[in-house]
């Protein structure tokens, strides 16, 4: 199902971000930098990726999650909860 969110620009801003960044952190693995570096700069991505798919996820409930539920949609409901629990792994 093809949809448009208020933020998904800013959204696709923010993943070229993160994969400029671990562009970088690729670069400092093969420069052999210190690893403790490389290390604090891959935490640094990670909880960029995690903010994102906080975003996403808020963006899902604020719209999808609520018009199904207006709809009587159990199957979104399903869906997020997979979604979720796989976000969480």
């Amino acid at each position: 199902m093809a949809h448009h969110h208020e933020h998904s620009q800013a959204i696709v801003h923010r993943l070229s971000r993160v994969i400029g960044h671990l562009e970088a952190i690729k670069g400092m693995v093969e420069a052999d930098r210190d690893c403790s570096e490389v290390l604090t700069q891959i935490a640094a991505a990670k909880s960029a990726i995690n903010n994102i798919g906080r975003e996403v996820l808020k963006e899902h409930i604020q719209h999808c999650v609520v018009e199904a539920v207006e709809e009587g949609n159990q199957q979104v409901l399903d869906d997020l909860s997979a979604a979720l629990d796989r976000f969480w792994k």
